[in-house]
């Protein structure tokens, strides 16, 4: 299935644990540290510099670009660090996240109350991951390196469902043999 950012309710209500989608839009990506820092400006009235409504975010702190390329190699860093974070953006509209990893089971019961998703990268793939990324803008917070927000415009970037927002889990489905993710064969 070919997802489009901002993804609305509607278009991700029909997603299940284990499907594979190509993303394809607008995405940003951030970490810890910009997690925090978002939420800091967010609690002292300043605006974010994009929308969360139907955002989608990529946890991930990419390497630098080699000359002529839009970006360094871009693979996927562990999600679980991010959840104590995720209530916060869900309330405000984020519709899905991406990364590598099985999340608490608090984030299974937030994604169902919020009528979000989580997708997975292939962890070790950054290189190929990188071939997607059509646009790369830093946003905000350039002084944290690896750790600045981007916004990045994607094209068909491959993926799986790994929670959907009916409570499926893939992990728990028996749906993945490796939990490294080593799928990417099939694309």
């Amino acid at each position: 299935m070919i997802l489009k950012t901002p993804l609305s309710v509607e278009e991700i209500k029909f997603l299940r644990a284990g499907d594979k989608v190509y993303l394809s839009g607008v995405i940003y990506v951030a970490r810890d540290l910009t997690h925090q820092c978002l939420i800091e400006d967010l609690e002292k009235g300043k605006e974010l510099p994009f929308s969360l409504s139907g955002s989608v975010i990529y946890y991930a702190g990419p390497t630098p670009a080699r000359r002529g390329e839009i970006i360094g190699s871009i693979g996927p860093t562990t999600s679980s660090r991010m959840d104590k974070y995720l209530e916060y953006f869900l309330q405000k509209g984020l519709r899905a996240t991406i990364g590598k990893g099985e999340r608490g089971e608090e984030v299974k019961k937030l994604l169902e109350k919020y009528g979000a998703i989580y997708l997975l990268a292939c962890g070790g793939a950054g290189a190929y991951l990188s071939t997607f990324v059509i646009e790369k803008e830093v946003l905000a917070y350039e002084d944290l390196g690896a750790q600045a927000l981007l916004r990045l415009k994607v094209e068909q970037l491959p993926l799986l469902v790994a929670y959907d927002a009916q409570g499926g889990d893939i992990f728990e489905e028996g749906k993945i043999k490796y939990r490294n993710l080593a799928l990417y064969n099939e694309y």
